[in-house]
């Protein structure tokens, strides 16, 4: 069985650092969850791997207007639904075949399962908010299993 690893980040905000691009180099895709912040970010992380991702709440303009507010992103055998805001999900992730969620908008970064699927906010890669830490996220994908760990940024 083929396996993958997927870099997950979201809410820069406008800020790539150096260390979540070093934390997601070797991806063979990354998935951004939303707040971009600004559209120079997207070419960078395509440098490092296909890049899937959707639109959040600071994401405007024309650049922002070609993203999704949720997409489906298929890797291997698994099934990912990919959001920025969790409370906008207006779907059944089980019964409609997903094995995992990936939300951002609260800069909590969490990993948990339910029904089943994994449901994954990678944090905020952007500036600090409040007493968060910087995060991003991995997930390694073997068949329809997925396994994910939170990378934490020091900068």
């Amino acid at each position: 069985m083929e396996l993958f690893t997927v870099g997950v980040i979201g809410d820069t905000h406008g800020l790539l650092r150096a260390e979540a691009l070093e934390a997601i180099e070797g991806s063979d895709y990354i998935i951004h969850t939303g707040d971009v912040g600004d559209g120079a970010i997207l070419p960078q992380l395509e440098a490092v791997a296909p890049t899937f991702v959707v639109r959040g709440n600071v994401d405007y303009g024309p650049w922002a207007q070609a993203l999704p507010l949720t997409r489906t992103v298929e890797i291997g055998q698994c099934r990912l639904y990919v959001l920025h805001d969790l409370q906008a999900l207006q779907i059944d992730p089980a019964g409609n075949g997903y094995h995992a969620v990936l939300s951002g908008h609260s800069h909590r970064p969490r990993i948990e399962r339910r029904n089943g699927v994994l449901y994954l906010n990678p944090g905020s890669a952007g500036p600090r908010r409040f007493h968060l830490p910087a995060t991003v996220a991995r997930l390694t994908v073997r068949g329809t299993e997925i396994e994910a760990e939170l990378v934490r940024l020091l900068s």
